[in-house]
């Protein structure tokens, strides 16, 4: 296979297919057209495709979904490494490191798990926000906003698991996406999630790293934890695990590749 034309679709936040967040990985021997990445994500129509070129300090990484490029995304980085860790790429001892629009990034194997090293988003509270709440359809416990997205606390797991958002008011919102979440006693989570991004194509993601770069601080703050596990809600569900460390998060999680194929144009 041609490695400029090969790629590995993984599904990330997940131990089993067909669950978590699907991701397209492209491993690139030199940089391409962004038109040509971004026809390839629509081709994909997966919530993220992952452009990775290597450079001598480790890989340029480009994430976009089937409309446009975005500056941070976790499932497709947590995919990236993991594609890179299973096909031979890195030796399972080396830390992987991402060069991105959001600065450097970094992965490391730890057992099964992948932990990435992000930037914290924290979050801001805001007042009343009536147009949210309507695109919501429900009322909110507490709103803030991070530097992407609004985060909308509901009193209850019940309240986000069951939500209908109007998928296009929520398209006509100010910011990235919608995060919704609650406090959770399933006996295995903190916190459970869902994440609305109609602006990108992606009614709703299934598994949002980069939303719990905000849900992680958030919680912690809210239940005195600097390491939490986060259930996000969606139809598919994938577990987010997190670890504070000041103005950085770790975000811990697993993946299992789904689909080789190659692209012929």
């Amino acid at each position: 296979m041609n490695p400029s034309q090969g790629f590995t679709q993984v599904d990330a936040f997940t131990d089993r297919p067909f669950t978590g967040n699907p991701a397209a990985v492209c491993l690139l021997p030199f940089a391409r057209d962004p038109l040509w990445m971004q026809q390839v994500a629509r081709e994909m129509n997966l919530a993220e495709t992952a452009f990775l070129v290597r450079r001598s300090d480790g890989f340029d990484l480009r994430w976009f979904t089937p409309a446009a490029e975005v500056d941070l995304c976790g499932h497709a980085t947590l995919a990236s490494a993991h594609a890179l860790y299973e096909e031979g790429h890195l030796a399972a001892s080396e830390t992987a490191t991402f060069h991105t629009r959001s600065g450097a990034l970094t992965a490391a194997r730890r057992g099964p798990l992948i932990w990435l090293d992000f930037p914290a988003t924290p979050v801001s509270p805001l007042g009343a926000v009536p147009e949210l709440e309507r695109a919501l359809g429900s009322r909110s416990k507490s709103i803030g906003r991070t530097l992407f997205d609004y985060l909308v606390e509901l009193d209850s797991d019940a309240a986000v698991r069951s939500l209908t958002p109007d998928m296009s008011l929520v398209a006509r919102l100010p910011v990235r996406g919608v995060m919704v979440t609650a406090v959770t006693d399933d006996g295995k989570h903190d916190f459970v999630s869902r994440f609305f991004a109609p602006q990108l194509g992606i009614p709703e993601d299934p598994v949002t790293g980069s939303a719990h770069c905000g849900l992680g601080p958030f919680w912690g703050a809210r239940l005195g934890k600097n390491e939490l596990a986060g259930y996000q809600a969606s139809a598919r569900g994938g577990t987010v695990l997190v670890k504070l460390d000041g103005d950085r998060v770790l975000l811990g999680g697993r993946a299992v590749t789904v689909l080789r194929g190659q692209i012929l144009h």
